[in-house]
């Protein structure tokens, strides 16, 4: 059917992903999965079972607007335990229908046409499209090559009087890369004195090795009190498609964000937020994350060490990239076509994460996977 209407596009540039278009080759060429950052292995039983119990209870109809009180009472008892820090669960912790619903119900929120968002690249595709649905400017600062940290000094230059937003995100997707005391201590520094609000993407918080530290910006009163702390249940529980997240701000915050929360979504579901107030009673289901995706990380490496495929460190989150330029000059988008074609196994080109398209040779696998999936995934990729 044919509009009559005339219609003028708010994301006039934004079509069809690349995420949409390796899957529908995934599935003409019965393609190993291993782009999409989702499990596919089955969650803890006990999690589905609370869930399903919560169904028969009769408990099926709206939460609270803020989330189930049992639910972000158990969130504050958590990162005062992990992080030393008090969020009142009444008014600074609101449970909401996922963590990329609370991202964009603070920046839209919090960020006013005119204003000016700093974000860096490459980053999770949603956050310049985001901030430009509000009238703000997506301002990308490309992390730097090879190790893609964060270059402070180009930071401090892009900061202008409009800047009212930075987002922040580490473990970080797609690099794997995580900040450290240095990136908090300029960081600190260069909102010190400010109105920036700091947006921290914190959805793998509990995914990062080698015995490092997470860096949350909860852990720093300096940072938290102008800090919106974004993380998700389904990353945690290996649940995406339960899709229930939260968010911890100051009061002054929340309430602003909590106007917008209403009429998005008004509330999470309620069954699931019911299962995972048992879930965060027992502490070890999101501590031991970090070693049980490591043991990933180490045999996807290690299956892959003979390849001609180089890997870059993977020191958080559940992501790897891996450098093809030196086999060939092709684009990475090409290579990772030619991957599904001819090795069948799915990744995704780096590319995507660019808003300007850049190209680095590189690709990213996720290793949120079965250990056969794994070990035949690279094997595949082991002939290229």
């Amino acid at each position: 059917m044919k509009s009559v209407c005339q219609t003028r596009s708010k994301l006039p540039d934004v079509g069809t992903t690349i995420f949409a278009v390796i899957r529908q080759l995934m599935t003409e060429y019965d393609a190993l999965d291993m782009s999409v950052g989702a499990p596919n292995f089955p969650c803890d039983p006990t999690l589905v079972e609370r869930a399903a119990q919560a169904m028969r209870d009769g408990q099926n109809q709206y939460a609270p607007m803020i989330g189930n009180k049992a639910l972000r009472e158990a969130l504050a008892a958590k990162y005062q335990a992990l992080y030393g820090v008090s969020y009142h669960p009444e008014s600074e912790i609101t449970v909401m229908a996922s963590a990329s619903e609370a991202l964009y119900a603070a920046t839209s929120s919090l960020v006013h046409p005119g204003d000016e968002v700093i974000y860096f690249e490459p980053a999770f595709d949603s956050y310049a499209p985001v901030v430009r649905l509000q009238g703000a400017k997506p301002v990308a600062i490309k992390l730097q090559p090879d190790l893609f940290r964060i270059d402070w000094d180009q930071v401090a230059a892009a900061i202008t009087p409009k800047t009212r937003m930075l987002i922040i995100n580490s473990p970080h997707n797609p690099t794997a890369t995580i900040i450290d005391q240095h990136d908090i201590e300029r960081l600190t520094a260069l909102t010190r004195n400010t109105d920036i609000v700091i947006v921290s993407d914190e959805v793998y918080e509990h995914m990062v090795f080698d015995g490092a530290v997470h860096h949350s910006m909860a852990r720093y009163p300096s940072l938290a009190e102008r800090s919106v702390v974004v993380s998700s249940f389904g990353k945690t529980y290996h649940v995406t498609g339960w899709r229930v997240g939260f968010c911890l701000a100051p009061a002054e915050l929340t309430d602003e964000i909590r106007k917008v929360h209403q009429f998005l979504m008004f509330s999470a579901d309620t069954p699931m937020q019911l299962a995972f107030v048992g879930a965060l009673a027992e502490p070890q289901s999101y501590l031991s994350l970090s070693g049980f995706y490591q043991r990933k990380r180490d045999l996807l490496a290690e299956r892959l060490a003979g390849s001609r495929l180089r890997l870059l460190p993977s020191r958080g989150s559940f992501f790897m990239l891996a450098s093809f330029r030196h086999l060939s000059d092709e684009s990475d988008d090409s290579f990772v076509r030619k991957l599904v074609r001819g090795q069948r196994v799915a990744t995704i080109p780096l590319s995507a994460f660019y808003s300007d398209g850049s190209d680095t040779g590189l690709i990213r696998m996720s290793f949120a996977k079965d250990e056969a999936t794994l070990i035949e995934g690279a094997r595949r990729l082991s002939t290229v």
